[in-house]
């Protein structure tokens, strides 16, 4: 059973703080060590087993997705089925309903939400800048297999370090926006 487009909405809005943007707190609650990845790769076929696997874990029977923000498209909200296929997720975030890959999700996202039911885990992703954050891991164990299915991951301060440099034009992250991001997210490892 997928929920409508209200429910889509009204679960993120418990799990996230919609108004929010990164380095700023996100999550409203969950406060484990957040895993960062790469925001396009959330919206391919190759992120959906680490979504699902995520939402199993916590007992939920599907994913929300609440696009928060986009270019050219009304924000929708889809709800998909943790047996659904890579194939499923990728019909549902990589065309629009005209079969037309320039208006979907992929393209248009600017800000993304995903969680479940359980309000138990959440994953934010944003464009700018090229991140998402994943958090609602019940154990290090689950954590690490995020990280093999759907990486390659990094902590906060690998993303200080590594991605984030590369936003602001391969220079130094501003110290305001490293020091936000690691008070929200984990301690960075600068020199």
């Amino acid at each position: 059973m997928t929920s409508p487009p209200d429910t889509v909405r009204t679960r993120a809005a418990a799990v996230f703080d919609l108004a929010a943007r990164l380095p700023a707190r996100v999550f409203r609650e969950l406060a484990d060590e957040a895993v960062f990845c790469e925001f396009d790769l959330l919206l391919t076929p190759y992120a959906w087993p680490a979504l699902s696997a995520l939402a199993r874990l916590h007992g939920d029977r599907q994913v929300d997705l609440l696009v928060v923000e986009a270019d050219g498209i009304a924000g929708p909200a889809l709800s998909l089925s943790v047996e659904a296929t890579p194939d499923d997720y990728w019909t549902e975030v990589g065309f629009d309903s005209n079969r037309e890959p320039l208006d979907s999700i992929t393209i248009a996202a600017r800000t993304i939400a995903l969680t479940g039911p359980s309000g138990r885990w959440g994953c934010w992703g944003e464009r700018d800048p090229e991140v998402a954050v994943v958090r609602g891991f019940p154990d290090a164990a689950a954590r690490h297999d995020w990280y093999a299915r759907c990486g390659p991951c990094v902590d906060a301060a690998g993303a200080l370090t590594s991605w984030l440099p590369q936003v602001f034009g391969n220079r130094r992250v501003p110290d305001a926006y490293a020091t936000e991001l690691a008070t929200h997210y984990g301690a960075p490892q600068r020199d």
